[in-house]
């Protein structure tokens, strides 16, 4: 019976080649069906939304924390890919005594291209995965991006405000765009707006997601600190660590021509 680690250190152990997955993460989820598995995908949450004609006949089990078990039960996977932050530790502690469960644990680009290639060997499509890991990789070798000097807020949440602490894969992406978190806590804390005055941000960055933050929300941090740079920006490319990756280096490079512009 083959045996597979995953980034937890866990032994995983598979009877065979898997035929049908259930996963429980939007960025890996794209990253499976983008080496092929368009068959052996069977369940994924209503937030994988790429690719778009996956998503539409794909069978939803829920969100990432409200995982629906019994949907998932009913589908009779044998694997299962899930990661540490992304889902409930109960739900996927439960969804163990169903079938093996393969969970990633990622921080930045070498954690992801990890990833990617242990995937890719979990599936029968190591040549695939290494080629992937090998573009990205390449594609980020390439961004030649100098240090901006200049200390970002990232905020992903609003009402309460939260942001991306160091420790996360946005920090790790926040560097590669040559930008300094301006807040050191770990992971992602509540501020409020006399924390983010405090911090003296010289760019605020208000992501897409997970809370959708549009234009009008803009002059809302324009009133808090007048004289920040404030820019929506793409919360896929900073987040997801799967086959997306592909396309954050070209992202980082015009998203930084256009800081310098209006620095």
């Amino acid at each position: 019976m083959p045996v597979f680690y995953d980034q937890l250190g866990r032994a995983v152990n598979l009877p065979g080649c898997p035929k049908r997955i259930v996963s429980v993460v939007p960025s890996q989820t794209e990253l499976l069906f983008y080496l092929g598995l368009s068959d052996e995908v069977i369940g994924i949450t209503k937030f994988c939304i790429h690719p778009a004609d996956k998503f539409t006949f794909t069978a939803k089990i829920g969100g990432t924390k409200q995982l629906d078990i019994t949907k998932i039960k009913a589908l009779q996977p044998d694997l299962i890919i899930a990661n540490k932050e992304e889902n409930e530790r109960s739900q996927i502690e439960e969804l163990t005594n169903l079938c093996p469960v393969w969970i990633s644990d990622i921080s930045d680009l070498p954690t992801a291209i990890d990833m990617i290639e242990r995937v890719g060997a979990l599936v029968d499509k190591e040549t695939e995965a290494k080629a992937l890991g090998l573009s990205i990789t390449q594609q980020f070798d390439n961004l030649a991006i100098t240090p901006l000097n200049l200390r970002a807020a990232y905020f992903i949440w609003r009402k309460p405000y939260m942001v991306a602490g160091k420790g996360t894969f946005i920090d790790s992406m926040l560097q590669k765009c040559g930008l300094v978190n301006a807040f050191d806590d770990a992971r992602y804390p509540e501020i409020d707006a006399a924390e983010l005055k405090a911090a003296k941000p010289d760019v605020i960055l208000l992501s897409s997601e997970p809370y959708p933050f549009k234009e009008k929300h803009i002059a809302e941090f324009k009133a808090l600190l007048p004289s920040a740079i404030t820019k929506i920006v793409d919360g896929e490319m900073f987040s997801w660590y799967g086959s997306r990756l592909l396309y954050a280096p070209e992202y980082f490079g015009e998203l930084v021509g256009e800081l310098i512009k209006l620095d």
